[in-house]
């Protein structure tokens, strides 16, 4: 360039320099881009604009998000914003590494995001290196910052630790996010698994009811309360030789466990496990035990949720009844779930009551107030109605007792608080004719599903709620109940939540009732799920922090054509387990182990074989004390159903060395090992595993006897 010549256009340079220029503005939800970004988009070379969703279309998800994180941290701190991104094709193949840099800005009145900034074409480092870290994420510090600010957010939401498990699982670290993620609790002096990701189901079998005295990083972390990092194959092999056929088969090259500790103590331990080469630097660790901080205070904050939900659950089956026995020719159905907030009790209820002659009543009803005081007073009004109705007094005259008996709990009471007041419906029933006799205090209607799904609503009689006037009458209406017609009673929580009224309320609930072809169990699951999701007979934890008021329902089908019966639940066989690790040095941990077999075979149907595990146990792992330099990890599992059981003891070694079968004389000391296996076991082999091999023995619980030569098999 001459001296005295005019500077060349801006664009112009950043062009010759193969270096685009982006815009993006969050309110118009607009990315405007020149010629060259675009070329670096894999866009036609030529200036265009482009929704945020066909911007996004072009980059690596997980850096489009990341790129919100770094611009409102830039915006924060006054600073510039870098990131680098990756860039998709149509079929989703990235095509190339570039990166942005930009200085971006916050319009209050818009509250939006303006960002201008230039795209630059970069190469892409191989991931798990420095530079690669830089790759993924831009800055690696400011990176992290926004990443742990995210990370921190979402686990201080996740209100459950099924959400905190699934928050973990879906963070993306900056440049070293592991594949395989595993949660371990302890349970007196065994590790439990809270939960993993990463891994096939099933996976976690050998490691869960682990002792903590078993070598396994794991177990040493919760004992020492000290991470762990093993950032090669060779490094976990050497350190824990034991356990490492464990983890060999699972394919990863480095794995960092960290205590999960609150307050002092160490509750658990936080696996992260890696496909590639990790050399977990500093800043590498500072993130990892930023992490388990809060995954640790997100854990223990759902668990005392948990528990809270728990005694919310205890208390409510404590005051709701079971629905007493099948009444022939009628089936009933029920679901209750309390409002949120707090213990997540209240004041409606139902309830069941045999009367003489073979009829029945059913109650529903509603205390006023959402707290301890209002469940206190429903669970008293509860039993003062069952006693009414047990001395045989007609509906009219329950209710009025009850309403004289809750007037002077309440009015006459000089220390309440405040004054309350029920609504309730009693409905008493013969289940031969289907005749309903109906007494209302101030409470919904019922409504009737008809053989043909039409749906009416039961117009009765009724007075003012239970309470408020201890002289107020409560006239009775008689309604019959046909074949294959549905009785619905219920709480006006089902019927008035989410904003509407008595009468849209209503609307949305006939609608269910009409539509609905499955069993009495699965409409009453329908009428609460159409109103805020998933039920359960009580309470189920997010559901009910959403809850503006109490549900409460009662089904009454008279059986017939239109109305079915539930079906019978299946129950899951259970799988039972323990495991341990006997060292060389420790040959009194034998002991140990045959008091975990015996504890974990406590209802086993044959003494005798309990006795035959527990020795062919003892022989497997004092074989392996006594002939090999190597430790020994017993697995013992128990699979079926009581009765037709299958029991399965494992003892693993690092020994190449292969057992075989001797003839020992009468005299010797030893050598009756495989033959006493042989002679007492339904089942048994041995399996190399490449360094080291496993003896193995089944034992089942039937009344089969088992053959004269058992099966061998070797592997």
């Amino acid at each position: 360039m001459r001296t005295g010549e005019p500077l060349p256009a801006v664009g112009d340079v950043l062009t010759a320099l193969a270096t685009g220029i982006w815009h993006w503005d969050t309110a118009a939800e607009l990315v405007t881009v020149n010629a060259e970004a675009a070329r670096l988009l894999g866009l036609p070379a030529a200036e265009t604009a482009l929704t945020e969703a066909q911007a996004r279309s072009r980059m690596h998800p997980v850096d489009w998000n990341e790129i919100t994180g770094v611009v409102q941290l830039a915006v924060a701190e006054g600073t510039l914003a870098e990131v680098r991104i990756r860039i998709m094709d149509e079929r989703g193949r990235v095509i190339r590494t570039v990166r942005s840099r930009s200085k971006p800005s916050y319009d209050a009145e818009r509250r939006a995001f303006l960002l201008t900034g230039t795209l630059q074409e970069v190469t892409e480092p191989v991931p798990g290196t420095p530079a690669g870290r830089t790759a993924v994420t831009g800055d690696w510090r400011r990176s992290r910052e926004a990443f742990l600010l995210d990370a921190g957010r979402a686990l201080a939401e996740a209100r459950s630790t099924a959400e905190v498990l699934r928050v973990a699982a879906g963070l993306s670290m900056p440049g070293f996010t592991p594949d395989g993620l595993a949660v371990f609790g302890v349970e007196g002096d065994r590790l439990t698994i809270i939960g993993h990701h990463g891994q096939q189901p099933g996976d976690e079998g050998p490691f869960s009811h682990m002792s903590l005295a078993t070598d396994y990083p794991a177990a040493e972390v919760v004992r020492t309360g000290r991470a762990v990092y093993l950032s090669s194959p060779e490094t976990y092999k050497t350190r824990y030789p034991v356990t490492w056929p464990l983890a060999q088969h699972f394919g990863r090259q480095s794995w960092a466990f960290l205590p999960l500790t609150v307050a002092g103590r160490t509750m658990g331990a936080w696996m992260a496990a890696f496909t590639y080469p990790v050399a977990f630097t500093p800043d590498e660790r500072s993130v990892l035990t930023t992490v388990a901080r809060m995954l640790a205070q997100a854990l223990s904050r759902a668990g005392v949720a948990e528990s809270e939900r728990e005694l919310t659950d205890g208390l409510q089956r404590s005051m709701l009844p079971h629905l007493g026995p099948e009444i022939p020719g009628m089936s009933i159905a029920a679901r209750y779930v309390p409002t949120g907030g707090g213990l997540q009790v209240g004041g409606d209820w139902y309830d069941m009551i045999p009367l003489p002659g073979g009829r029945f009543a059913l109650v529903i009803g509603d205390v006023q107030g959402h707290d301890v005081r209002a469940a206190g007073l429903m669970g008293q009004l509860r039993i003062a109605l069952r006693a009414y109705a047990s001395e045989g007094h007609r509906p009219d005259a329950v209710l009025s007792r009850a309403s004289r008996f809750l007037h002077g709990m309440t009015y006459d009471d000089p220390d309440a608080a405040d004054l309350r007041f029920a609504t309730c419906l009693y409905v008493e029933v013969d289940p031969t004719t289907g005749v309903l006799d109906v007494a209302r205090a101030g409470h919904p209607d019922p409504a009737v599903r008809m053989a043909d799904s039409t749906v009416l609503i039961r117009r009765t009689d009724g007075g003012l709620p239970l309470g408020i006037d201890p002289d107020a009458d409560y006239p009775t209406t008689r309604i019959a109940l046909e074949p294959g017609e549905t009785m619905l009673i219920c709480t006006d929580g089902l019927i008035e939540t989410g904003g509407h009224d008595i009468e849209t309320g209503w609307k949305r609930i006939r609608t269910i009732l009409e539509t609905h072809d499955g069993d009495l169990e699965s409409l009453a699951d329908a009428l609460v799920q159409a109103v805020h999701g998933p039920s359960s007979h009580h309470t189920t934890g997010p559901l009910a922090d959403r809850r503006e008021d109490d549900i409460a329902v009662l089904l009454l089908c008279r059986e017939g054509e239109g109305c079915g019966c539930g079906d019978a639940v299946a129950v899951r066989p259970t799988v039972r387990r323990t495991m341990l690790s006997v060292a060389q040095a420790e040959p009194e941990r034998v002991a140990v182990a045959r008091q975990q077999l015996r504890e974990l075979l406590h209802d086993w149907a044959s003494p005798d074989q309990v006795d035959s595990a527990v020795l062919l146990l003892s022989e497997t792992l004092t074989n392996v004390l006594v002939h090999t330099d190597a430790d020994a990890l017993l697995l013992a599992e128990v699979r079926g159903e009581p009765g037709d059981r299958r029991m399965r003891v494992e003892v693993t070694d690092t020994s190449d060395d292969l057992p075989h079968k001797r003839r020992p004389g009468e005299l010797a000391s030893s050598g009756r090992g495989l033959m006493l296996i042989e002679l007492l076991a339904d089942l048994w082999g041995v399996d190399p595993r490449g360094e080291g091999k496993s003896i193995w023995f089944e034992l089942y619980e039937t009344s089969v006897e088992p053959s004269a030569e058992p099966s061998v098999e070797v592997e």
